[in-house]
């Protein structure tokens, strides 16, 4: 028996070994993974007029981007078990193959019913990659390197939100807008290639069963929610609370179901755990912040500021500037701040900078709107890194991808809610400022034409000001509960080996 384990040990140290002296060739890997996600999310917003004006389809305009956006949320959690069960390499291959796939179809659309289902398997396959590539990041970067590594991986969202503008306009003028989609495709083959050739086989710990009835449930939940936020302006109330009612009692039965699954989707054990409750209700909130900022900013600075699109487009950028420099002062300064203490300084970041998008008026000036936008910004960053640290340190490598995928899917539940939430909060405004003296056309004019001093366009800007100041005092409401969220975290010991985070009731027993 004992040269066996010898073996078995030399043969460890050798995986080992092999798993360090590759881990610079994954990380570029999930790297470039990670671009071709973030490049098309970027672009497509600046093919879609292009794209509707040649198929059509106005009214299914958002379905093309909350399609997407439903996929990838409901499969995040999915993935996530998938990947502790089957091993990471698997699900991350499938996941790239899923989306390549999908953006090869979607080039080929003949009508909007066509790009939103081939939008669908886009989600599908990005709901895989961006748990996993966390969790890898977290398996070969065990020590205090890890944090700098989720700060790279931060640093690619934000050169994506800088690039992915010029290179969509780029495209669009020189080729049609199906290479928006198609110039995935050897993208995703170039990571796939390395991911087969640098990662190493994981096998996970396989179980004998899946359970599809608990995915398949989940799946109609987060659909039913989804299709609720998307479509609350346009559906008649009734519809509404039907979708919300469809949404309550798949969620109901799936609670059922997951109790009695011998392999549940999601492990409620984990959940309950106060630290990763805590973080993921503090991810959120960040969620909803994120979804106020790109709805909202853009529409003050242009509508009621009366700037030009360039400067919208700059005052909302300073939030993608703000988060990596978050993300990157989290990865190098936690080992001596503490995660908790960086994670309470992110999520008190948020409302500070959505208080002080409270506070504009119609004499405010662009800046101080950027301000407050790289202020939550900073704080998502920091919110972000430290987060994803604390909750793979308190679970054992079989579990990480799960409670990745977790707090991914907390942020994009955020989102959601989000859109819900505080368009219900604009338009309430609207209704209390401007009544039945200003439509949606003299809306739509005042940002298309923001410099028209006609005595409509003066009290449509008024309507509007008045609105988003509402939307943004409710944005500042709901910050607060970072927050509260965040000091919710008990005290963690970190491990300067493994940050492995651990509570003190754990360390003392």
């Amino acid at each position: 028996m004992r040269p066996v384990a010898g073996t078995a040990k030399i043969s460890a140290e050798k995986r080992q070994r092999g798993r360090i002296s590759n881990r610079a060739l994954v990380i570029g890997a999930i790297m470039v993974a990670m671009a071709m996600i973030s490049l098309e999310m970027t672009i497509v917003s600046i093919a879609m007029p292009q794209i509707v004006a040649q198929l059509g389809g106005l009214r299914l305009y958002a379905w093309v981007f909350s399609s997407y956006s439903l996929t990838q949320m409901a499969m995040t959690v999915v993935f996530g078990k998938l990947a502790d069960a089957y091993g990471r390499k698997r699900i991350m291959l499938t996941g790239i193959t899923v989306f390549t796939l999908g953006s090869l179809l979607t080039g080929f659309s003949w009508s909007m019913p066509s790009m939103i289902a081939f939008r669908l398997i886009q989600g599908v396959g990005a709901g895989a990659i961006l748990p996993i590539a966390l969790t890898i990041v977290a398996d070969h970067y065990p020590g205090a390197e890890r944090g700098k590594i989720q700060g790279y991986v931060a640093g690619v969202w934000a050169i994506s939100a800088l690039i992915g503008p010029m290179a969509g306009a780029f495209i669009l003028s020189a080729l049609s807008w199906a290479w928006i989609f198609w110039v995935s495709v050897p993208i995703g083959i170039a990571a796939a290639i390395s991911f087969i050739v640098f990662l190493e086989d994981d096998h996970g710990h396989e179980v004998p069963s899946i359970d599809f009835i608990g995915a398949a449930l989940f799946t109609m939940a987060c659909s039913c929610l989804m299709i609720a936020a998307t479509e609350a302006s346009s559906m008649g109330p009734l519809r509404v609370s039907l979708w919300v009612a469809g949404c309550c009692v798949c969620a109901l039965l799936f609670v059922l179901q997951e109790r009695h699954a011998r392999d549940p989707v999601i492990d409620f054990h984990l959940w309950r755990q106060r630290p990763i409750a805590a973080v993921n209700g503090t991810a959120l909130v960040t969620g909803v912040g994120l979804m106020g900022l790109t709805t909202f900013v853009p529409m003050y600075v242009r509508g009621v500021l009366q700037q030009t699109p360039v400067i919208a487009g700059l005052a909302l950028t300073t939030v993608m500037i703000g988060w990596p420099i978050g993300a990157t002062f989290a990865a190098r300064n936690f080992m001596k701040v503490g995660l908790r203490r960086m994670l309470l300084i992110g999520a008190a970041l948020l409302p500070v900078g959505s208080g002080t998008l409270a506070l504009l008026t119609q004499t405010s000036s662009w800046v101080t709107t950027a301000l407050g936008s790289a202020t939550m910004g900073v704080g998502m960053g920091l919110v972000n890194v430290s987060s994803m640290l604390i909750i793979q340190g308190l679970v054992e490598r079989t579990q990480r991808a799960s409670v990745t995928a977790s707090n991914l899917f907390s942020r994009n539940l955020g989102s959601t809610l989000g859109v819900t939430l505080l368009g219900a909060v604009f338009n309430l405004g609207i209704s209390r400022h401007a009544g039945a003296l200003v439509t949606s056309k003299q809306l739509r004019h005042l940002l298309d034409a923001p410099r028209d001093f006609t005595l409509t366009g003066v009290a449509t800007r008024d309507a509007l000001q008045g609105s988003l100041h509402m939307t943004f005092c409710s944005l500042f409401v709901i910050c607060l509960l970072s927050a509260l969220s965040a000091s919710l975290v008990p005290p963690l010991h970190i491990d300067p080996r493994t940050i492995r985070t651990v509570e003190p009731d754990s360390i003392a027993s």
